[in-house]
């Protein structure tokens, strides 16, 4: 394996952990409304996935950008699915 793809995938490890750290610790009543908040973030990631694919080099790169891209993409769509759903809470 070539450095710069160890180095990556070393960044998208750390990334799931602290992720996943992060998100475990949200009370759930606070979800909701950290999930509309970040939309912006995973629009900024999404970007930052798009950024990176011309760099990738190699079968492994290219599954990779393509996953985080697809994951960060899920994430805005279920950030304005849930953000929709607390909306439609308060109307009549």
């Amino acid at each position: 394996m070539s450095t710069p793809l160890v180095i990556d995938i070393t960044i998208l490890v750390l990334s799931l952990l602290v992720g996943f750290e992060v998100i475990s610790k949200v009370p759930a009543t606070l979800h909701t409304p950290l999930m509309s908040g970040a939309n912006a973030i995973h629009g900024i990631v999404v970007v930052g996935a798009m950024l990176v694919a011309p760099t990738a080099d190699g079968p492994l790169g290219y599954v990779l950008v393509f996953f985080a891209a697809v994951f960060a993409a899920m994430n805005v769509v279920g950030g304005y699915v849930v953000t929709d759903r607390m909306l439609e809470m308060f109307r009549r």
